[in-house]
């Protein structure tokens, strides 16, 4: 896919500071090329410094110089992005840019242009010349026109525009005869007579030009470059969790940087971790990471379909192996082909599926059910639990071959409580996306959300700040998301940590307390709807179920 910049005809008053600057953290630019801000006062101190170091001719042969390489910069950048509707537009562009950069309100105030001759006669006025100011905090009052950087800049700029040389000479300024505003007239070289060579003699040109053609080819060459990568980039993102686009805590670092590690090899791969702290995102980015990038990804919820469903869906099966089975069914394993098979809720699997999936890795081949006729598969397996599945191992109810099969490599996804610095980043992220699918624009947290969402130890993780941001989303009547939006177990989550009745020894309760407590209360604040509490708390109804069950609250 080529990139190619929209082309529209243009008019210089129609020039938008937005969209021709790039704002982002660290970095300004202009269709490639940086921008920094000054401080005024600090130019004017840099002002004074280089006239004082180098004497007042040759300073202003700098600053006038600094003003031409400028001008014909932007001049490139006008030609390349925009068509123009004539020559004098894209001359008077010049002067709104100078207005877009805060430097004066710039106007043309008459403009002669054949471009075929090549001849230019145009009048400026600088309405509250920047340079001037500065002249005149560092300097004060002088005896010549001091706007010596604005006159380069639009020199610059016309020459480049018509080809041959343009110069701006300033009559009137600010700093020097009280006027109201800086005037200036620019003629081409043939336009100025003898009179005016002491002053063309600041502005010497003649390198600065093939400067500027050769970095207009090279920003040229560089936007292309810059525009393969965004796509990349693009690429990349989508694939990517937002937990991979920005990684604060040193616990998760670590478990992206073997992740990384991880993707290059087919190795089996078991990720472990608590409900909802993103095994499942971590997989695609491992597959994303990995050189089966290009093929599918296909994921599996063991625990949430019965025997002979799962089998069906990994395996496949022939018709009329089964009751209701119509016609012949390709599995999840063969569909992948070359791609990623993911396994969520493996501890879930009965002990028949187990022993199938224990030939899967050791042969790589199925069998679809009804069929006695092997297949190979090249899939790479990623398996995931959140169960201890040593103690399922030692109790009998998982395959210790089978374990040691998928557990090649073990990554462990830290709860969210034990990477705190990812929480901020992470609601931030789900503020954007959950503001894009609700069609609520500008949709922010309030600054006093913050310390609650540090603060709530999020026994759901991730899936339970996702759908907590959700909530006080719907609930806000506008675009700023208040405290008091946030579900009700978070705001009082200082209560959260002590069960009522409990005797405080000083000493915390262990988390299974923690956890039994505040399924109850979320349980209590749906009044005994378990989906809703699901939602609520980012888990599936099938493992709040387990949960209810482990701890005795059925």
């Amino acid at each position: 896919m080529m990139f190619y910049y929209r082309i529209i005809e243009m008019k210089a008053n129609e020039l938008k500071l937005d969209e021709l600057v790039d704002f982002s953290d660290g970095g300004l630019s202009l269709q490639g090329r940086r921008l920094i801000l000054h401080d005024m006062h600090a130019f004017a101190q840099f002002r004074k410094d280089l006239i004082e170091m180098t004497g007042l001719d040759y300073a202003r042969r700098i600053l006038t110089r600094f003003g031409y390489f400028e001008g014909q910069a932007d001049a490139a950048a006008m030609q390349r992005i925009y068509k123009w509707d004539s020559i004098e537009e894209w001359l008077k562009a010049g002067a709104r840019m100078q207005t877009l950069q805060g430097v004066s309100r710039t106007v043309v105030n008459s403009i002669k242009c054949d471009q075929a001759a090549g001849s230019l006669e145009m009048e400026i006025a600088w309405h509250n010349s920047a340079e001037a100011e500065e002249h005149m905090v560092a300097l004060g009052k002088v005896g010549f026109p001091v706007c010596w950087i604005l006159a380069g800049y639009l020199s610059g700029y016309a020459s480049y525009c018509l080809g041959k040389d343009v110069f701006f000479i300033e009559s009137q300024c600010r700093a020097w005869n009280d006027s109201a505003v800086c005037l200036a007239v620019g003629r081409d070289r043939a336009g100025w007579d003898e009179r005016s060579s002491r002053e063309l003699e600041y502005f010497k040109p003649e390198e600065i030009h093939g400067k500027v053609t050769f970095l207009t080819n090279e920003l040229r060459r560089k936007t292309k470059e810059l525009s393969r990568q965004r796509r990349e980039l693009d690429r990349l993102s989508h694939a990517a969790s937002p937990a991979m686009i920005e990684v604060h805590s040193e616990a998760f670092r670590r478990v992206i940087i073997l992740a990384e590690r991880v993707a290059l090899f087919d190795t089996s791969l078991l990720i472990t971790g608590e409900t909802g702290v993103g095994k499942e995102v971590l997989a695609r980015h491992i597959h994303n990471s990995s050189p089966r990038a290009g093929s599918l990804f296909l994921g599996v919820n063991c625990g949430a379909l019965p025997e002979t469903l799962l089998e069906s869906e990994l395996f496949g099966h022939r018709a009329g192996s089964f009751t209701g089975a119509a016609r012949d069914r390709t599995g999840l394993f063969e569909q992948a082909g070359n791609g990623t098979i993911f396994l969520d809720e493996i501890g879930e699997v009965s002990p028949a599926v187990q022993v199938k999936l224990l030939r899967v890795l050791q042969e790589h081949e199925i069998t679809r059910l009804g069929e006695s006729r092997p297949r190979k598969i090249s899939a790479r397996i990623v398996a995931a639990t959140n169960r201890n599945l040593e103690s399922d191992v030692r109790e009998g109810r998982f395959r210790e071959d089978l374990f040691y099969r998928l557990r090649v490599i073990e990554i462990h996804i830290p709860p969210l409580r034990e990477r705190r610095d990812d929480i901020l980043p992470l609601a931030r992220y789900f503020v954007l996306k959950t503001g894009r699918k609700l069609k609520i624009k500008n949709l922010r947290l309030d600054p006093r959300c913050m310390d609650l969402l540090l603060q709530y130890r999020w026994p759901g993780n991730i899936r339970e700040l996702e759908n907590a941001v959700e909530h006080a989303a719907v609930l806000s009547n506008g675009p700023v998301i208040f405290p008091e939006l946030l579900p009700s177990h978070i705001i009082h989550a200082a209560g959260n940590m002590i069960a009522p009745g409990a005797v405080n020894t000083g000493r915390g309760l262990a988390l299974a307390d923690v956890e039994s407590e505040h399924i109850r209360r979320v349980l209590e604040s749906t009044q005994g709807h378990r989906g809703k509490a699901a939602a609520l708390l980012g888990i599936s109804p099938s493992t709040l179920w387990r949960k209810m069950k482990q701890s005795g609250n059925q």
